[in-house]
């Protein structure tokens, strides 16, 4: 699985960094680092949360 990030929705609240820390993270600046843009099946349910939980629905998986 992929993991594509729409820059212009994210607004840097977080809420992935807290459900899937290993793949994502906010910096100082309030921008989203994302560690990985792919994802094992071990980490598939953690981030699939983390997409699910976004608000502005900037993240999505993809096959």
């Amino acid at each position: 699985m992929k993991i594509i990030l729409d820059r212009t929705k994210c607004t840097g609240l977080g809420i992935c960094e807290s459900l899937a820390p290993e793949h994502f993270e906010i910096d100082d600046n309030g921008e989203l680092i994302m560690h990985a843009d792919t994802v094992s099946e071990d980490d598939l349910n953690q981030v699939e949360r983390a997409v699910q939980g976004c608000p502005t629905e900037a993240l999505r998986l993809e096959r």
